[in-house]
């Protein structure tokens, strides 16, 4: 390779690394800046974030207190999780009155609420598994209440919208897909089905869980690039 075509090539590379500034990221692994914001005006009406954190998390990160305990144990409000048999949220806030016992594992493919005092950019890291496949449970007494599954979108998915997302679940299968609006501190929602348009589809980011509402129960294994 001539000194020419080697520069070229150096400055290409340099240039799609700062493309993808924010995520570092293989399929073995990756460091993600992600923003946890306070509640601000015209940014975040409550302080109430969505986080997708990776299939293989970093040592240590196990339950909701860990996961406090590295964001900032002076940052965090709580940490939610979404429980499918009652279609609601339950909270850890490692205070006192709240027990130990509240505390409650972090699992792969969950999404997760964390509710901020500060604005803080958190690293999340890890690595997710391209052959794991996440359990996407239709309304089933005892197991869903509705449908909705809070999902953990992986960060090296090919699935890159909404509709992308319905697609590779398998259309005939979701009836919708949610994202969360700091600003409002509510969903909103795409079908992928008439009278809504196009116009409704969103972007899906790293970092962030997504409700799925789901009209059968599927073992997804996601598309990965």
């Amino acid at each position: 390779m001539s000194k020419r075509t080697y520069i070229g090539a150096t400055m290409v590379g340099l240039a799609v690394l700062l493309t993808a500034s924010a995520l570092v990221a293989s399929n073995m692994g990756f460091k993600l800046n992600y923003t946890l914001n306070q509640t601000t005006g015209g940014v975040s009406k409550t302080g109430n974030n969505v986080l997708a954190l990776p299939d293989n998390r970093q040592t240590g990160m196990n339950t909701a207190k860990n996961l406090i305990d590295d964001i900032g144990f002076l940052s965090v409000t709580q940490i939610q999780r979404f429980v499918k048999s009652t279609d609601a949220f339950v909270s850890y806030t490692a205070r006192a009155p709240q027990t130990a016992a509240a505390d409650f594992a972090l699992v792969a493919g969950d999404g997760y609420f964390v509710k901020m005092k500060t604005n803080t950019s958190y690293i999340v890291v890890g690595s997710d598994e391209p052959a794991l496949a996440y359990t996407l449970n239709q309304t089933a007494g005892g197991v869903s209440k509705t449908g909705n599954n809070f999902y953990a979108y992986n960060y090296h998915q090919t699935a890159g919208t909404a509709k992308g997302l319905i697609d590779d679940i398998g259309f005939l299968s979701v009836t919708q897909i949610q994202r969360f609006v700091k600003s409002t501190d509510a969903f909103v929602s795409y079908t992928g089905r008439a009278p809504q348009t196009a116009a409704a589809d969103f972007t899906l980011n790293p970092g962030e869980a997504y409700f799925v509402k789901m009209k059968t129960t599927t073992a997804y294994t996601p598309s990965h690039y």
